[in-house]
């Protein structure tokens, strides 16, 4: 990564750095929080898993009824020129909005979404994928509901997220897990939750309300991980981790309780999260 690399980002036909770069106020994803957005890592001057991620982010705005976001093929030279500006390595983040519209409340205008209505930019920010250990509680305040379309998608509310780090950070630790309405373990504030039991990857069913995350896809595609209801308890000869676009960080303390033992757990995080990374077809080649 360049060390002097910015942030950049793109609206409405300008380039800039992100503070100085403006929103209306009247945009819903501004007062609403009504949008989704994709965080794609970047590496080697290349955003990680596109496709997958584009088909995510346009697989949500059917269900929410916006509009379309943007193509791979209309995102192409955006998305070349924010490497060009920014470098080639970091979180990539694509925002798409159901824009302003005339008036105030929650109520969307009548006929079908209109792409011309919405809104869409992105920012490109120079960062370190991170594979370092971490502890864990427990939520007591926050839980995922597996029966909401928004759990479904990724959207610009990230409110619960928030406040469940805060609750971690309170309690002296670095993240908190989630558990869906059924009281199973559902995800963490920020990534897929991932158990390593009796030899075998674990990761809660959508169900639970975990967000179907982009990594998590890509260890159920490969036969590398299976859906389970798990209890948010450890079992001994656990290994757990957290896992998203961005890391994959094992999870050493599980309310103020080691996991056990796990040398090098680090670099095992970090070389399950690259194989991931590889396109798809040249799988089986990853020994």
């Amino acid at each position: 990564m360049n060390p002097t690399a910015t942030a950049v980002a793109w609206i409405g036909g300008s380039w800039g750095a992100p503070e100085e770069l403006q929103l209306p106020l009247a945009d819903r994803g501004l007062q609403l929080a009504d949008g989704l957005f994709e965080t794609v890592w970047v590496e080697g001057g290349r955003p990680q898993l596109l496709q997958a991620h584009l088909r995510r982010w346009h697989h949500g705005a059917q269900l929410l009824g916006m509009a379309p976001p943007p193509t791979e093929a209309a995102l192409e030279p955006l998305l070349q020129e924010a490497i060009s500006r920014a470098g080639g390595q970091g979180a990539l983040r694509l925002n798409w909005s159901r824009g302003n519209h005339r008036g105030r409340g929650l109520d969307l205008p009548e006929g079908p979404p209109m792409a011309e209505q919405h809104r869409f930019w992105l920012q490109l920010t120079p960062c370190r994928a991170t594979f370092t250990p971490l502890t864990a509680i427990v939520s007591r305040q926050e839980r995922r509901n597996g029966s909401s379309l928004l759990s479904r998608c990724k959207t610009f509310a990230y409110g619960q997220a928030i406040q469940a780090r805060r609750e971690a950070r309170g309690a002296g630790a670095d993240e908190a897990l989630l558990l869906g309405n059924g009281g199973e373990l559902s995800c963490g504030a920020s990534a897929n939750v991932l158990v390593q039991r009796r030899g075998r990857w674990l990761t809660p069913a959508l169900d639970s309300g975990c967000l179907a995350g982009v990594m998590r896809g890509r260890l159920l595609e490969l036969g590398l991980a299976a859906e389970a209801r798990l209890e948010a308890a450890a079992e001994p000869g656990d290994r757990w981790l957290l896992i998203n676009s961005l890391s994959c960080r094992p999870v050493l303390k599980l309310e103020g309780q080691p996991l056990g033992d796990w040398p090098g757990a680090a670099a095992d995080a970090e070389r399950l999260w690259r194989r991931l990374l590889v396109p798809a077809g040249l799988d089986q080649l990853q020994p």
